[in-house]
C-alpha cells in the first residue's frame, strides 16, 4: 500500500472538483475537492466583531465578521446557531448545507470538510481528525470512498479543515481506527495493523506491522472491525456475522468481540452478535460498549438493535435468539435463558452506526451522555437522527432507554434531527467523535460531509 500521499490544495488540480461549502471571510476562496470529495484548504477567517441580533426566522443582524479571535466556537463565520428565538447563521460563510438540521436551543453546528464515504472518525493526540474512507461495499455504505485513511487538520483553528492528507492508502476495507501505545492502529480487511505514531505526525514514520488477522469468520458485508482501548490497556475489536446465519447447536464464534494480544487471531471475549458495528470505551470507568445491528426484519418478532456492555463470556444470542428468553423464528434451540439482557435498545431499522461519550464540557442536561447516530431505514432514511442516552452521574452507566416503540423513551432523547425529511440530500449520520475541546464531530457517509456541533458558550 502507498502511505503518506498529500491530496491538498493545488495537488487536486485537474480532478473533478466541488467548492467547499464554507470558505473563509476576507481570505482566498476555498480549495477544490478531488473526485472522491476531499476538501482543499479554506480561506482564512476575518477579524472578529460583535455578534449581530438574532431574529426568529433565522435572520442575523449586521455583525463584524467573527473569525480567528472569536472567543467561542459558535461565533465563527458560518455557524448555524439555535436559540429560544429561532435559528440564525453567523455571517461570513455559507451554511446552506446545514439548513436541514435542527438542534436544541443553546447549540450550533458548523461545516468542517468532506471525505467520500466517511465511516469512522478519530482524533489524533495532536488534535487532527482522522477519517476512514473505504470502498468495499458494506451496510449503508456511501459513494466516493478513497480506499484510504485521511487526515483533516485545522491548524489555524478557524473551524474548517485546512487541507486533506492521505495517511494510509490502498485500504479498500478499512473502518476501525485507534490511537494507543504510541501507535496508530487501523483495519485492512481481516487484518489489524499498527504504525508508530508521534504527536503531530501527518505521514507515517515507520512501516506497518500486523498485530492481528481475524479469520474466525469473515463476512463479505459486515467486514468492519471497530477498535477501542479500555482504561486497563485492553484493545477490543469487533467481528461481524451475516444475516443468513443459521442456528447451530455448537454455537461457534462468528460475530463477536475479541481482545488483541499475543494470539494473532485475538482472544474471544463475547459472542452472539450479527454485526457489532461500533466499539467505544468510557474513560474513567474501565468499561467498554458495542452497538449491535440485529437481525433485519425481526421487529415483529421482538428483535431490536442494541447498545451493550462488553463483558467476558457474554452471549447476545444471534443467530439462535433475538434476545434474552426470546428464540429467533424457526430456531431449533428454544433455550435463550443464557442470553444477556440489554438496557438500551433501538427499533430495527433505526440502525445505530456509532457512538461516543460526552467528556464533560456540555451543559448538565447532556453531560456524560452517549451520543448515537442512527443511520435510518434503508431506502427511506426514516429514523435517521442523533439521539442522546443519559448516564448515571456516579457510575457512568447508561440509563435504560429505547426507541423500539417508534419514539424515544426513558433515558433516550432526540438531539439532532432533519436527515429523514425524504429529500435524501443531506447524507446520513454515520460516525461521531468528541474532540478534546468538547465539540462533537459528525460524519455523513452518503455525501461525505463532516460537521461539528458545540454549545453556544463553548470557548475556543
Amino acid at each position: 500500500m502507498l502511505i503518506g500521499a498529500v491530496l491538498a490544495g493545488s495537488a487536486l488540480a485537474g480532478c473533478q472538483s466541488h467548492p467547499d461549502p464554507a470558505g473563509g471571510v476576507g481570505g482566498a476562496a476555498a480549495g477544490t475537492a478531488g473526485s472522491a470529495g476531499v476538501v482543499g484548504s479554506a480561506g482564512s477567517a476575518g477579524v472578529a466583531g460583535s455578534a449581530g441580533v438574532v431574529g426568529s426566522a433565522g435572520v442575523v443582524g449586521s455583525a463584524g465578521s467573527a473569525g480567528a479571535s472569536s472567543e467561542h466556537f459558535c461565533d465563527l463565520p458560518g455557524s448555524l446557531r439555535f436559540t429560544a428565538a429561532g435559528s440564525s447563521v453567523v455571517p461570513g460563510a455559507d451554511a446552506s448545507k446545514l439548513a436541514f438540521l435542527t438542534l436544541p436551543a443553546g447549540f450550533c453546528a458548523h461545516a468542517f470538510g468532506n471525505v467520500g464515504n466517511a465511516r469512522q472518525l478519530r482524533f489524533a493526540p495532536g488534535g487532527e481528525l482522522f477519517v476512514a474512507s473505504p470502498t468495499t461495499s458494506t451496510t449503508g455504505g456511501g459513494a466516493g470512498g478513497l480506499s484510504a485513511i485521511v487526515v483533516l487538520p485545522d491548524d489555524n483553528r478557524d473551524g474548517l479543515a485546512d487541507a486533506a492528507v492521505t495517511f494510509v492508502s490502498g485500504v479498500r476495507s478499512t473502518q476501525g481506527l485507534l490511537f494507543a501505545n504510541s501507535s496508530f492502529y487501523y483495519q485492512d480487511a481481516t487484518k489489524i495493523l499498527r504504525l508508530p505514531y508521534a504527536r503531530g505526525d501527518r505521514i507515517p514514520s515507520g512501516p506497518a506491522e500486523v498485530v492481528a488477522d481475524i479469520t474466525y469468520y469473515s463476512s463479505s458485508l459486515h467486514w468492519p472491525k471497530p477498535l477501542d482501548q479500555a482504561d486497563d490497556g485492553t484493545i477490543y475489536v469487533g467481528n461481524g456475522s451475516d444475516q443468513e446465519e443459521t442456528c447451530e447447536p455448537s454455537r461457534p464464534f462468528h460475530g463477536g468481540i475479541l481482545a488483541l494480544g499475543s494470539e494473532l487471531g485475538g482472544t474471544q471475549v463475547a459472542k452472539g452478535f450479527r454485526n457489532p458495528i461500533a466499539i467505544r470505551c468510557q474513560r474513567g470507568h474501565n468499561r467498554c460498549f458495542a452497538v449491535e445491528l440485529a437481525l433485519d426484519y425481526s421487529a415483529k418478532d421482538g428483535g431490536r438493535e442494541k447498545l451493550v456492555p462488553i463483558r467476558p463470556g457474554d452471549d447476545w444470542g444471534f443467530p439462535c435468539c433475538l434476545g434474552a428468553n426470546l428464540p429467533a423464528p424457526g430456531s431449533p434451540s428454544s433455550d435463550c435463558s443464557g442470553v444477556a439482557p440489554e438496557d438500551d435498545s433501538f427499533l430495527i431499522g433505526d440502525t445505530p452506526f456509532a457512538f461516543d461519550f460526552e467528556p464533560g464540557a456540555w451543559p448538565s442536561a447532556y453531560r456524560g451522555s452517549i451520543f448515537v447516530p442512527l443511520h435510518g431505514a434503508a431506502g427511506t432514511w426514516e429514523g435517521a437522527r442523533i439521539v442522546a442516552i443519559a448516564t448515571d452521574p456516579a457510575s457512568g452507566l447508561p440509563l435504560r432507554g429505547s426507541t423500539v416503540d417508534g419514539g424515544e423513551t426513558g433515558a433516550t432523547t432526540n438531539f439532532a434531527t432533519g436527515w429523514d425529511d425524504r429529500s435524501l440530500n443531506h447524507g446520513r449520520p454515520a460516525a461521531v467523535t468528541f474532540a478534546v475541546d468538547g465539540r462533537l464531530f459528525v460524519a455523513n457517509d452518503n455525501d461525505g460531509s463532516i460537521f461539528w456541533i458545540a454549545p453556544l458558550d463553548l470557548a475556543r
